[in-house]
């Protein structure tokens, strides 16, 4: 069984085989002068002090929390983009240079850097483990590399960003409801809803909610599970995989 927890944002624990890995690191409260948090994060540094891998899609504020990498022992992995911008963090540091499709294993865990759309050097991650496939898009817009995504492996689980703001960083509800019409994952976890701009004029209607109306409307069979600050939600193949089935069945009726 794998379970899954939001802790805010783009920050996502998923515990398997007995091991946890937390995604993109944000436990600031603030946010920024152009963004703010919108609700603080489930748990805090000390919470998550004894992760055991950290995976690191960009250097963006809010996906990198440095406070929380320093603090790390030296022996936990964090899987980062090509470019060492974390080197500089704590000597020692055990950094590991992502490089796209390549496939890193960690005991029976396996990880693969996938490539992602963004205003910097950026990556995806595809986790294996447990007979689930987890896709953690990080923030990236829709792209043709989602073909391949798709050709090269059976999609269960996919955490996606489905929102946007008046200068769209990310996919919006559209893009999202494109992405999985290519990658046909039987079940998407919006991520990137954590944070907000400060400003009325760059902010939008679009929601979590109206991207799982337009997937329903656009016919996809793929569940949409929102998990807010703190929830958790747990998965295994044999459920995630005849949920799928079930909904396509219904889809056809």
């Amino acid at each position: 069984m794998m379970k899954i927890t939001m802790i805010g944002h783009s920050s996502v624990l998923i515990e398997t085989q007995g091991k946890r890995l937390l995604t993109d690191p944000f436990f600031s409260n603030f946010g920024n002068l152009a963004y703010r948090r919108v609700t603080p994060p489930a748990m805090s540094r000390q919470d998550l002090a004894n992760v055991d891998l950290v995976l690191v899609s960009h250097g963006h504020f809010d996906h990198v929390d440095r406070r929380f990498l320093r603090g790390l022992p030296p022996d936990v992995p964090v899987l980062a983009p090509g470019r060492l911008w974390l080197v500089s963090l704590r000597p020692g540091k055990n950094l590991l240079k992502m490089e796209t499709w390549k496939r890193y294993t960690f005991g029976d865990i396996a990880v693969t850097a996938v490539p992602a759309i963004h205003t910097t050097t950026t990556n995806g991650f595809v986790i294996e483990s447990e007979g689930l496939t987890v896709y953690f898009a990080g923030d990236t817009y829709y792209n043709s590399f989602m073909t391949r995504l798709r050709q090269q492996f059976r999609i269960d689980v996919a955490l996606m960003p489905v929102t946007t703001f008046r200068i769209p960083m990310t996919m919006g509800e559209r893009e999202a409801v494109r992405a999985v019409q290519v990658l046909e994952p039987n079940v998407v976890i919006p991520i990137h809803l954590g944070i907000q701009p400060r400003s009325f004029l760059l902010r939008t209607g679009q929601s979590p909610e109206g991207f799982a109306r337009r997937l329903h409307e656009a016919g996809s069979p793929c569940r949409v599970e929102i998990l807010r600050e703190g929830m958790s939600w747990i998965a295994s193949p044999a459920d995630v995989k005849a949920t799928a089935s079930d909904m396509t069945r219904a889809g056809k009726q």
